[in-house]
């Protein structure tokens, strides 16, 4: 009889730091030890810890382990799965813990304030067993749908929960269905948008990977409630894991009768499948990504019509992402009410987060819509680490903007969002310190957007490319005060102009940046400095002799002989040498080296 189970997390981040062997390795352990019928190892999903994988719980007690390594397995099953003695040194520990302690992952800071709906079952469950996502009230939404309400009841319970879709503008989701639902037609789609192309988010290739059954049950209350027989989930090819396992819930879902011929006996029919898509950022946008599936050029389509009407083939299509038809069950099974019960008056739910960049706790959170900044970073995330101060975060990615440290109490939501200029696009969240220049990140921003146009529109094809000239320049010394106007000039006409969402939102780095922190365009253009240091054209590094104890390493270490100096001897840059790398200070243990 199993008494002990132990699961490790096999997302992507965990698996590449070697959670696969350690499972391998437990096992083989395990088996040594002669408790194979009493300890069983589970590979789940994404725990959202990403910054302290390969993360390990052993449950019933729950005991939360972090920066597991191979090495410690042994450790773990001598003295805890045989001995029923915690191993404190990997017991997960808060930044203001002066004591370790064994606990689980719900008493973390991280978690506390956490509530997770679309990643309810992440971390939980294996991915690759249906049985375990039934034995979590898997596909009961389904056949509640199929023999209680009518495909207009379906519809009506998403709209009185004040779903909105999670992949960017958010707009209302049961309306979306509504407006597909009355278009007749032979054919019908549901498409799942699993491209995720944001740099540095990770939300919707988690909940593949960790809950792939919800967003089947969920394609599929889509097309009985705006009358679809047929599915595609458009999944980056980036995402090995998250394609494996979909794929295996899909094979699985059509042995159990859950897709395909006569689901639950109701008369309806449905399936899916499942399109790869190469990386194409633009693809994000629906009628692009449609285009894609359909065997063309990922290239944007004008609307009208939209995709309720002519969609997919021609077809009448709805096309949600990945986190917005994971809260689709627990919608339908817990009702609208419990769902709009969660977050502020016009964003409903929760949202879950990718946080990235200067951050202790990077990693998955889900919190309830209105949740502030402040908590998102200080309390869950864990502050801003190594002493700095928080100076931003980016929301939205690339097509996103920025909030600043004056406006960390802000509740994140939908509109508070718009009306700071940034967005909650798909989910990326990126903390920013005070040693980020938010003029190079903006020129980040805008190169990855650049790179991704398609080209078929002007505005974008031609606009972004001259916006990314007017940063360099700036960011190279040689702006101009007049330069800054005519940024903010063609922002804006690039926003009003462009043929879709990748056009029309690639100027919001510039204009949020521009918005709350324009003196640094100004130090860039009229004082020739970068206030931040980053600006590698605009930066000289200087030894300061009275700090500098002539040790040499920094000098040993300089790739292009730029420094020159004896043994305990202060030493000198050659400004002209110097190719600003950074390599001296890194060496120099006596902090005698400045950017200035």
């Amino acid at each position: 009889m199993i008494r002990t189970h132990v699961l490790i997390c096999g997302g992507t981040g965990c698996t590449s730091s070697g959670s696969m062997k350690i499972g391998d390795k437990l096992e083989l352990e395990i088996a040594a030890k002669g408790l194979q019928d009493e300890v069983k190892v589970v590979r789940t999903g994404c725990f959202g810890l990403c910054a302290l994988g390969p993360v390990m719980i052993v449950y019933p007690e729950g005991t939360f382990y972090c920066n597991v390594k191979i090495d410690d397995v042994e450790e773990i099953v001598e003295e805890h799965l045989l001995k029923g003695r915690p191993v404190d040194r990997l017991v997960h520990k808060d930044v203001d813990e002066d004591v370790i302690k064994a606990k689980s992952l719900e008493e973390t800071n991280f978690y506390k304030k956490q509530i997770r709906v679309a990643l309810r079952n992440c971390g939980v469950i294996d991915p690759e067993q249906i049985d375990e996502y039934i034995a979590m009230d898997g596909y009961q939404a389904l056949g509640k749908c199929l023999t209680e309400y009518t495909p207009e009841q379906v519809i009506q319970v998403v709209t009185d929960s004040g779903l909105r879709g999670r992949g960017g503008g958010g707009f209302p989701t049961g309306r979306k269905w509504s407006l597909t639902a009355p278009n007749k037609a032979p054919q019908k789609y549901v498409v799942c948008n699993a491209d995720e192309g944001d740099p540095g988010a990770f939300m919707d290739r988690s909940v593949l990977e960790g809950d792939p059954h919800s967003i089947i049950e969920a394609m599929a209350i889509c097309g009985y409630a705006i009358g679809a027989t047929k599915g595609y989930v458009y999944v980056r090819a980036e995402y090995p894991i998250a394609v494996r396992r979909l794929q295996i819930a899909i094979d699985q879902a059509r042995e159990y009768g859950l897709l395909g011929k006569d689901i639950f006996g109701s008369g309806f029919d449905f399936d899916m499948e499942i399109r790869l898509g190469a990386g194409a950022f633009v693809c994000g946008e629906e009628t692009a990504l449609m285009t894609s599936i359909e065997g063309n050029r990922g290239e944007p389509r004008p609307r009208p019509p939209y995709p309720a009407v002519k969609g997919l083939y021609g077809s009448p299509t709805v096309e949600n992402n990945v986190e917005t038809f994971a809260n689709i069950p627990q919608i339908i099974l817990k009702g609208a009410e419990w769902f709009a019960s969660m977050g502020t008056e016009k964003s409903k739910g929760t949202k879950v987060f990718a946080l990235g960049g200067k951050i202790t706790n990077t990693g998955l959170v889900e919190i309830p819509m209105g949740t502030t900044l402040r908590e998102i970073i200080d309390e869950i995330g864990g502050g801003v680490p190594n002493g700095k101060k928080f100076k931003a975060a980016q929301t939205g990615g690339p097509s996103g903007g920025c909030i600043p440290a004056s406006l960390i109490d802000t509740e994140v939501d939908y509109d508070n969002l718009v009306a700071m200029g940034c967005m909650m696009g798909s989910g990326g969240l990126i903390v920013m310190d005070e040693d980020t220049c938010m003029v190079d990140m903006a020129k980040f921003f805008l190169e990855f957007t650049v790179d991704e146009s398609c080209g078929k529109c002007t505005p974008c094809r031609v606009g972004t490319k001259r916006l990314l000239e007017m940063l360099e320049k700036i960011t190279s010394g040689n702006g101009t005060l007049e330069d800054i106007d005519k940024l903010e000039e063609l922002c804006n006409y690039i926003k009003a102009n462009s043929l879709c969402g990748l056009g029309q939102t690639a100027p919001n780095p510039v204009l949020s940046t521009l918005k709350f922190f324009r003196d640094e365009y100004v130090a860039h253009v009229v004082d020739k400095k970068c206030p931040a240091g980053v600006c590698k054209d605009l930066l000289t590094f200087y030894i300061e002799p009275e700090k500098c104890k002539g040790c040499t390493k920094c000098m040993r270490n300089c790739p292009v002989n730029a420094i020159s100096g004896s043994v305990k001897v202060p030493h000198v840059i050659d400004t002209d040498k110097c190719i600003k790398c950074g390599a001296c200070i890194d060496n120099c243990a006596f902090k005698a080296i400045i950017k200035r």
